[in-house]
């Protein structure tokens, strides 16, 4: 069982298409869970329908929503929260939006991040996660030296679960972010082993 504090440590990065219910209605059941923070990654959308989505999410209660890839959408919806690939950040965009984060995967990458004003990064894979199949986990050593590397937050990503999520806090991470276990029924949400 998770306590309040670390589910405030949780980042939901969703993927609808391993979600077995509609995706709304899984955030408004991680949002009653109380994870707050969701980055609606949907990354094979169009902006059109990335914005359609990105709209009815944005009506449910109680979450902190951040906007990926689009910072149009962002301005459209009046979202001041986004999550960006670290090719797409600049210094412009991080003056612009109250929290802007940015996917890195070396100690070189976090670094500029972190100059162009990024407020928090996310790294990875730490662990064997079926969204990286066949890649090797960087795990937690490459955590702790791109940590140490850097001043601002740091959430650790791939293959997160409640019995790991632990040793990414004690490597140096602020907290996590789970796509498949909070996205698949019986993980995060049911199962004992991920209860939260």
């Amino acid at each position: 069982m998770l306590s309040n504090n670390e589910r405030d440590k949780i980042i939901c990065v969703t993927n609808r298409k391993i979600c077995e219910i509609p995706l709304e209605q899984r955030i408004e059941q991680i949002a009653e869970m109380g994870i707050k923070k969701v980055i609606l990654r949907e990354k094979d959308l169009s902006e059109e329908e990335y914005t359609a989505l990105a709209e009815k999410i944005s009506r449910i209660s109680g979450i902190e929503l951040y906007i990926h890839n689009f910072p149009n959408v962002a301005r459209k919806i009046s979202i001041k929260r986004i999550h960006l690939p670290l090719s797409l950040l600049s210094e412009k965009l991080t003056e612009e939006f109250e929290t802007t984060g940015a996917s890195v995967h070396s100690v070189e990458e976090a670094k500029t991040a972190e100059k162009l004003g990024a407020s928090y990064i996310t790294t990875g894979h730490i662990f064997a996660t079926d969204c990286k199949r066949g890649l090797a986990p960087r795990g937690l050593e490459f955590l702790k030296a791109v940590c140490s590397s850097v001043k601002i937050p740091v959430y650790a990503i791939g293959g997160i679960t409640s019995d790991n999520m632990q040793s990414c806090i004690e490597a140096g991470a602020a907290g996590v972010c789970v796509m498949s276990g909070l996205m698949k029924r019986n993980a995060f949400l049911n199962d004992e082993k991920y209860d939260l």
